[in-house]
């Protein structure tokens, strides 16, 4: 076989590959088109979601209750003791 023969069978082969891919690719697009098409067509329309309550907020500047307090500062004592 010729090295020319070579090459255009393999430039053969990759524009028949190529070209099934995007057929292939093309028929894919179509069919979602089509059934997107169907599916808004015959589905009924969702009703908005009911706007739901807003959560209560919590306000940032509360201290927290004494007895939290002593645990945090126990614990940050213990914690530079242990470091030394």
């Amino acid at each position: 076989m010729a090295s020319t023969n070579l090459v255009l069978e393999g430039v053969e082969l990759m524009l028949f590959g190529m070209g099934s891919v995007f057929v292939f690719l093309t028929l894919l697009v179509l069919s979602i088109r089509i059934m997107s098409r169907l599916l808004e067509r015959y589905t009924p329309v969702a009703a908005p979601a009911p706007a739901s309550a807003p959560m209560a907020v919590v306000d940032a500047a509360q201290e927290p209750a004494a007895d939290v307090l002593e645990a945090i500062q126990a614990a940050i004592h213990q914690h530079r003791a242990r470091r030394g």
